[in-house]
């Protein structure tokens, strides 16, 4: 019985840090602001204890800072923090779409095309989350693709900070077209095993995410 509630917990936990990331993405949650524990323990309808371990895992993702007896805030972001990061992840993401086009098998790589189609979709009905929601799962599954488990943690880790920072890229309607051609291009290089293709629009892509967010941070 022990295991079997531990699971339980476990599950409301991830569902309360899920829904607590997702107001921190949309802004309702806004960067630099102290979180209103008792507000949200009721709006989620949940107690202390695994609201606290969701803003501990939080913490682990670089989202929120929990600092012990004065509450905690949602992690605000400097220009030069998302520059460097989107630097960095941007030569991650190069290396990952050439080992993936090296490493991964033809039902791997198709299996993400249709992700990409499924994501499509929701940009064509113009569902913002849920595009959010798969792109995350796109760039994230792309990594894993190159079989470097070094790779997949630091590009897992960096994408998990800048969740909000890639939100907000796609605000105006030109930028989230501009991402989606981007998208296209990763798709047409991955389906043709074209590694230095495929790494090269990687690569564009994060430094145009940089020209999309650096006036909204």
């Amino acid at each position: 019985m022990g295991s079997s509630i531990a699971i339980t917990n476990r599950s409301l936990h991830d569902q309360v840090a899920s829904r607590v990331r997702d107001l921190i993405i949309e802004g309702r949650l806004e960067p630099g602001s102290r979180i209103d524990e008792a507000a949200l323990i009721e709006e989620l309808g949940v107690s202390r204890t695994p609201f606290r371990e969701a803003l501990r895992t939080l913490a682990a993702e670089g989202l929120v800072i929990v600092r012990p007896s004065k509450g905690s805030i949602v992690r605000k972001l400097t220009p030069k923090d998302v520059f460097s990061a989107l630097q960095v992840l941007g030569h991650l993401e190069k290396l990952g779409g050439e080992l993936a086009c090296e490493q991964a098998s033809d039902d791997e790589i198709a299996a993400l095309i249709a992700l990409h189609e499924q994501m499509m979709g929701h940009y064509r009905d113009r569902d913002r989350m849920p595009y959010y929601k798969l792109n995350q799962e796109f760039h994230s599954r792309l990594a894993a693709l190159s079989k470097n488990e070094t790779l997949q943690e630091m590009q897992a880790n960096i994408q998990a900070r800048l969740k909000r920072i890639r939100y907000i890229g796609n605000e105006k309607p030109e930028y989230w077209a501009g991402a989606v051609a981007d998208h296209e291009e990763m798709v047409r290089a991955l389906a043709d095993r074209d590694g230095t293709r495929l790494g090269e629009a990687m690569a564009s892509h994060l430094a145009k995410t940089w020209d999309r967010v650096r006036d909204s941070i």
